[in-house]
């Protein structure tokens, strides 16, 4: 089988993204790597390195302005949309069979007057797919019902029908993405101690219970709602394939402290793989050549292993 074609765009220029590709192209991978994104940008990350990229595969998206590390303009944001755009696109069309993305600067593309909340949700407008976000390290995955929203607006943003939809794509990535014919699935509780049965919260009782009862009625493991405060500890966690968060920092704070370095950012629900990096631009260290790139050798790596499964499965 041939090896899958993937689209890797850089994210902010300003940030430590572009290096981190440059040593992905410099490494080698089971995948061939298409860059979406401003080439000369790419070959002066790699020269700071003191990296040889020659002859590298790219889709030309030019800056605005010549990129400097630490400090993002603005003026490059329609840039970023673009390569994010456009390689999505190709992967839409069949040109390229996933997307790998490095970190984006949100404050930097609303300043632009570019509405932006995340790539998530921008992939899954452009698709017009509901998608989940789930980040994911060696022995742990975690899924969000809801992504990137103040914490004041989490309890009106899950409803029954979101959570049926959130919980269905997830169930049928985890067999499809990941070949798990029966996933078992933890479910979070949204209150402390998922409600102490209505006391501290009555969301688990009037949303998340009957949507739960009813998938399990149609053959889903699903277990819960489960206080967040004990479900990841390491004995229960071997029973579960997969565990659903109901908002960001209820599950992340978790999987992050257990390895940054080596985990992935998974979009759910789209048609095709999609996996970022699990880190921001760290302005403070980019152009140093310092930066880990082990996150995006990682997304990579499980995004060619997405495509491969796909391909297998078609």
């Amino acid at each position: 089988m041939p090896r899958p074609r993937l689209a890797l765009v850089p994210g902010e220029p300003a940030g430590v993204g572009l290096e981190l590709c440059a040593r992905a192209l410099a490494h080698g991978h089971d995948a061939e790597l298409v860059v979406y994104g401003d080439a000369d940008a790419l070959r002066d990350a790699a020269a700071r390195l003191g990296l040889a990229i020659p002859g590298f595969e790219h889709v030309a998206i030019a800056n605005a302005v010549p990129a400097v590390p630490g400090h993002p303009d603005p003026r490059n944001a329609a840039a970023v949309i673009a390569a994010l755009e456009t390689a999505a696109r190709d992967c839409l069309d069949g040109r390229v069979d996933g997307l790998v993305t490095g970190p984006v600067h949100k404050a930097n593309i609303n300043a632009a007057g570019i509405a932006y909340t995340g790539t998530t949700e921008l992939l899954a407008r452009q698709a017009g797919r509901d998608v989940v976000m789930m980040l994911a390290r060696p022995g742990l995955r975690v899924a969000l019902a809801t992504t990137h929203l103040p914490l004041r607006a989490v309890p009106d943003a899950i409803s029954q029908a979101s959570l049926e939809t959130t919980l269905r794509v997830l169930h049928a990535s985890l067999r499809t993405d990941f070949g798990l014919p029966s996933p078992a699935i933890a479910v979070l509780g949204l209150n402390p101690h998922a409600g102490e049965d209505g006391v501290l919260g009555t969301e688990e009782i009037e949303t998340l219970e009957p949507v739960l009862a009813k998938l399990r009625g149609e053959g889903f493991d699903l277990r819960g709602p489960l206080p967040a405060d004990t479900a990841f500890l390491p004995a229960k966690l071997g029973d579960f394939d997969a565990v659903l968060a109901m908002y960001h920092d209820q599950g992340l704070p978790v999987l992050k402290s257990a390895g940054i370095e080596h985990a992935v950012n998974i979009t759910l629900g789209l048609p095709y793989p999609r996996v970022a990096v699990d880190h921001g631009t760290a302005l403070d260290i980019a152009g140093t050549g310092i930066a880990d790139p082990s996150s995006l050798f990682a997304a990579i790596a499980e995004c060619a292993r997405m495509a491969a499964q796909r391909k297998a499965v078609a």
